[in-house]
């Protein structure tokens, strides 16, 4: 595999109309996880792609598994249990930008992963570890699970790539502080947004931000501003790499994702930190086009047509 990459999906039911959530009556079932949208947004880009996590032996879990592995990802080393039932969220969203979601997802399978159950060569052999941090924050056991890969991608060294994606909802603060920085001095690449920078570091600026990360470890931060694109830096160099128009907002969720897929994408074909940031930029503002956390992830001959001179995601011919 190019990448690996490992977390909890679950199946995400999202409202029929913008309406408040207690108003909704029918709902579209959707398979929704950083860590898929991630696996699948590279598979689409023609990368090979391996996902491992754990699901409840029930409808909800065949579902993800058939899906993402419909999308081209290996998930050889996904495990099922009868102990647990595989998660499930409701997403409410008044307006394209304002969503709100509501988990059930304590005790799930997923969080029931430990860390004798990882293959250490199925992470060893990939040229890159893709890892958020939302699975440490799912139990003690998926804790350990997360800094174990983390050590068998350096043992066998492959890169990480670490994108904090914080859940308020999984997390005191305190704790999310400690974890998450311990896991951002070990990575190659750490991925926040502005505010998840702030939070980590204390620091305002972008710059500041990505200074007090690579002085703690990290090999290169890349700072995710949303419309304003991307804020780069790996002690060598630094640059701020701007989005790209999106003329209609339909679902924020899972741009940073796309960012993610897109960055790496650019890693695996040999090209520049600011390259492979314009790169990341061009997914993300191609997903906030599509309702749904993996509809609208692009191929890369759509992102090639993006970043060959297409000035927004109309430009785009599907």
């Amino acid at each position: 595999m190019e990448v690996v990459t490992f977390g909890e999906t679950m199946v995400l039911l999202a409202p029929d109309r913008m309406v408040p959530l207690e108003y909704v009556n029918g709902f579209h079932k959707h398979v929704a996880g950083a860590e898929t949208n991630v696996a699948v947004g590279l598979a689409r880009m023609g990368h090979t792609v391996g996902w491992f996590s754990k699901l409840g032996n029930d409808p909800f879990g065949r579902y993800i598994r058939q899906v993402v592995r419909g999308h081209g990802v290996d998930t050889s080393e996904v495990r099922i249990t009868d102990e647990a039932p595989t998660g499930v969220f409701f997403k409410e969203q008044i307006s394209p930008d304002k969503i709100q979601v509501y988990y059930y997802r304590k005790q799930s399978a997923a969080s029931l992963m430990h860390e004798d159950e990882l293959n250490e060569v199925y992470v060893g052999k990939a040229r890159i570890l893709h890892v958020t941090g939302i699975t440490p924050a799912l139990s003690p056991e998926c804790r350990k699970l997360t800094f174990r890969a983390l050590e068998a991608a350096k043992k066998h060294g492959a890169a990480i790539v670490f994108d904090p994606n914080i859940r308020w909802k999984l997390w005191n603060r305190e704790e999310a502080c400690v974890v998450l920085n311990e896991m951002a001095a070990l990575a190659d690449y750490v991925l926040p947004g502005i505010e998840e920078g702030q939070f980590l570091t204390g620091c305002c600026t972008p710059a500041d931000i990505a200074d007090r990360l690579l002085k703690s470890g990290a090999g290169a931060v890349v700072i995710k501003l949303g419309a304003n694109g991307a804020y780069y830096s790996n002690g060598r160099i630094a640059g701020n790499e701007p989005g790209f128009p999106v003329k209609r907002l339909i679902d924020p969720m899972g741009a940073g994702d796309g960012f993610a897929a897109g960055f790496i994408s650019g890693l695996l074909q040999g090209e520049d930190l600011p390259s492979a940031v314009r790169r990341g930029n061009a997914v993300g503002s191609i997903v906030v086009g599509v309702s749904g956390d993996v509809e609208g992830l692009p191929t890369r001959q759509d992102v090639d047509l993006l970043l060959a001179g297409g000035s927004d995601m109309e430009d785009i011919i599907r």
